[in-house]
C-alpha cells in the first residue's frame, strides 16, 4: 500500500463490513490488478469456510465457530465465551465478520479475503460474460452466507453492503433479518435457473478449482435446494411453508447421498497451513478447547437422553492422552478415567491448571486428529493429519431436518424410518470423515457396537412421545454435527433442544455444585471433589454486533443486549 489515502479508505473498507473489491486498492506491484472467476470462486470459499468454522490463527482468519461451540456446549474454553461472555469486542466476532464481509488488515494472504467482497464481484463478472455457472454457484454461496449472518445476529448489512465500488456506499445500514430471508430464498432460485440455463456463453466454466464440487452443477442444485429446505424450516414458526416443504421434498433434487454434502475440503500441508482450524491445539504447545463434560456424558449414555446407551462413536470424536490409571499433568477437574476435561461455568481451584499433557482432545472426526485406540499418546505437532473436511451442511442433515418437519405436521412420510436413516447416514459420514483425514482409523457402520447402539435409539425412539422424539432428532442432530456449531445454536433457540447445561440449574447443579463420576479417577477413589459452577448471564438469543463495526459505521444500530435481541425466526 504506497498511497496513504487509500491506505486509509482500506482500513474504513474493512472496519465498516463491505466496501469495494480488496484488490482495487491494493497497488502492491507484486500483487494482480484484476483476479479472473476463476481464482475468486476459490477464494471466495475458502473464506466462507474460514469464517464459520475454527479459528485458524496461522492464516489470520477467525471463526466463528470457535465461540458457538461453546454456547452449544460441545467445547469448553477458560475464555469469554465462557458463560456466555463473548462481547462485541471479542476476537472471532470481531474477526469473523470482518472476513465475511471485508479483507482484514491481518490477512496477509488472499485465500481468507472477504467471502461475500469476492462472492459479489463472482457474480458481476460472471453474468456480465454470460458464464452463468459461475454466477449460480456465486449466488449459492452469497445466500446460505447471508442466511448464517441472519441466525447469528439478525439484522445485518444487506441490500447496501459491498456497494463501494458501483454506489459509493462506505456505511451500508443494517436490513432486518425478515426482510433479508425472502430475498434470499428468490436468490437460490435464480442460482437454479442460472445452473440451468443451456442458453448461456459459458465460456469458462468451474472444475478443480470449485473446492466444494468440482464444478459439478447437479450438485450444487442439490446444495441450494437443501438450503432452502433448511430455510424454510427455521421460519416454520412463523410462516406458513408446508406447500414449499412438500414440493421440495418430493422434487428429486435435494442432498441424497454423503457425496452431495456441503464439506470443504481440508489438506495436510503445514506450510502454507492447510489443516482443518478444529486440529489447532494439536501442534499447540499450550491447549485451549477441552471437550465440554456435558457432551461427553451425553455420549456416554451418563445424561437422560439416551440414558444407559453408549455411543460408539466416542473413540472417533474424542483422544484421551491419559491412561486410566495413569497420574494427570495436574489435578484433574473432571475426569472419568482417561477423559479429562474442566465445566463450563466452573469457578473451581483446579479449572486453571495447565493440562496440555493430559486433556482430553478432538478427534479425527471433526479435526483429522488422532482415533483413540487406547494407546494414550501424548499429542504432538504430528499426530493425526488434520486433513478433516469442514461439514457445512449434509445429506445427514437433511435427514433430519425432513424427520423435524414430519414431527411438526408439515410433511408426509414415516418420522421413525427417516429418524433411523439420518442416524445411519451420521454414522458413514464418520468414515467418510475418517478416510478423507487419511488415518488408520477402523471402520464404524456394521460394527457390533454401531448396530447395537442404532437398534437402541430406534427402539427408544419408536417408544417416545412426539415431543421427546422432536428433543431425540435434535439431539443426534447436535452429536452428528460436531464440528460446525453455526446451525446448532440455531436449532437450539428455534426448538430449546438440545438440552444444554446449566450451572444455574438446580437439578443440574444442585446448590450450585456438580459431581464427577464417582470412581472416576483412581486418584481420588469414590467421589471426586464437589465443583462450583456458576452462569453470570443468560443465554445469547443473537450474538453482538462487532464493535469495530459499530465503531466505524454511522448506519448501524446501538449496541444490543444479546439475551433479550432475538431472531425474527425464534418464536
Amino acid at each position: 500500500m504506497k498511497n496513504p489515502i487509500i491506505y486509509i479508505v482500506f482500513i474504513l473498507s474493512v472496519l465498516s463490513g463491505c466496501t469495494k473489491d480488496f484488490l482495487d486498492v491494493n497497488t502492491d506491484p507484486n500483487s494482480p490488478t484484476d483476479i479472473s472467476v476463476h481464482q475468486l470462486l476459490p477464494s471466495a470459499e475458502r473464506g466462507l469456510a474460514a469464517v464459520l468454522g475454527y479459528t485458524n490463527d496461522a492464516r489470520g482468519a477467525r471463526g466463528i465457530s470457535t465461540v458457538l461451540s461453546v454456547y452449544m456446549h460441545q467445547i469448553v474454553v477458560r475464555e469469554t465465551p465462557d458463560q456466555y461472555g463473548a462481547t462485541g469486542s471479542e476476537f472471532n466476532i470481531n474477526g469473523s465478520w470482518k472476513g465475511m464481509y471485508s479483507p482484514q488488515i491481518s490477512q496477509g494472504s488472499p485465500d481468507y479475503v472477504g467471502c461475500l467482497q469476492n462472492t459479489e464481484i463472482l457474480i458481476q463478472k460472471s453474468e456480465a460474460a454470460g458464464n452463468l455457472r459461475y454466477a449460480g454457484i456465486g449466488k449459492i454461496i452469497k445466500a446460505y452466507a447471508l442466511s448464517l449472518m441472519v441466525d447469528i445476529y439478525g439484522d445485518i448489512p444487506f441490500t447496501e453492503a459491498n456497494k463501494f465500488a458501483e454506489e459509493g456506499i462506505k456505511y451500508p445500514k443494517f436490513d432486518k433479518g425478515e426482510d433479508i430471508y425472502p430475498a434470499l430464498l428468490a436468490m437460490l432460485d435464480e442460482a437454479i435457473a442460472d445452473l440451468n440455463n443451456t442458453s448461456a456463453a459459458n465460456t469458462l466454466v468451474p472444475s478443480s478449482n470449485d473446492l466444494f464440487y468440482a464444478g459439478s452443477t447437479a450438485k450444487w442444485e442439490k446444495a441450494a435446494n437443501t438450503i432452502k429446505l433448511k430455510l424454510y424450516n427455521q421460519i416454520r414458526l412463523t410462516t406458513d411453508v408446508s406447500s414449499e416443504v412438500q414440493a421440495l421434498l418430493s422434487s428429486g433434487k435435494l442432498m441424497a447421498t454423503t457425496t452431495d454434502g456441503l464439506m470443504f475440503n481440508y489438506g495436510t500441508s503445514i506450510s502454507p497451513e492447510d489443516r482443518n482450524p478444529a486440529y489447532s491445539d494439536y501442534p499447540a504447545g499450550q491447549k485451549s478447547n477441552y471437550i465440554s463434560p456435558w457432551f461427553y456424558s451425553t455420549l456416554k449414555g451418563y445424561n437422560a437422553i439416551f440414558s444407559g446407551i453408549e455411543d460408539p462413536r466416542i473413540p472417533f470424536y474424542f483422544y484421551q492422552q491419559l491412561e486410566p490409571t495413569e497420574a494427570s499433568q495436574n489435578t484433574a477437574e473432571f475426569r472419568d478415567g482417561g477423559f479429562l476435561s474442566i465445566y463450563f461455568g466452573s469457578v473451581g481451584r483446579n479449572r486453571d491448571w495447565s493440562q496440555d499433557q493430559s486433556m482430553t482432545l478432538v478427534g479425527v472426526y471433526p479435526a483429522g486428529g488422532k482415533y483413540d485406540d487406547g494407546g494414550a499418546e501424548k499429542i504432538g505437532a504430528t499426530s493425526g493429519t488434520g486433513a478433516a473436511p469442514l461439514r457445512l451442511l449434509t445429506y445427514a442433515d437433511r435427514l433430519y431436518i425432513e424427520a423435524e418437519l414430519i414431527n411438526a405436521g408439515l410433511a408426509n412420510g414415516d418420522v421413525e424410518a427417516v429418524f433411523n436413516n439420518a442416524v445411519a447416514e451420521s454414522f458413514k459420514l464418520v468414515d467418510y470423515v475418517s478416510s478423507k483425514a487419511a488415518t488408520t482409523a477402523p471402520k464404524l457402520v456394521g460394527t457390533a457396537p454401531a448396530t447395537s447402539y442404532q437398534e437402541a435409539i430406534e427402539m427408544a425412539f419408536g417408544e417416545a412421545t412426539p415431543t421427546k422424539q422432536l428433543e431425540m432428532i435434535m439431539t443426534q442432530k447436535w452429536i452428528s454435527s460436531f464440528g460446525f456449531s453455526v446451525d446448532q445454536y440455531t436449532d437450539y433457540r428455534r426448538t430449546g433442544y438440545p438440552i444444554l447445561f446449566d450451572p444455574n440449574d438446580p437439578t443440574m447443579a444442585p446448590g450450585g455444585f456438580v459431581q464427577p463420576p464417582i470412581n472416576g479417577n483412581f486418584e481420588t477413589p469414590g467421589a471426586q471433589p464437589l465443583v462450583p459452577v456458576q452462569r453470570s448471564r443468560d443465554y445469547p438469543l443473537s450474538l453482538p454486533w462487532p464493535t469495530d463495526e459499530l465503531l466505524v459505521n454511522p448506519s448501524a444500530p446501538a449496541q444490543k443486549t444479546p439475551s433479550t435481541y432475538n431472531v425474527f425466526w425464534d418464536n
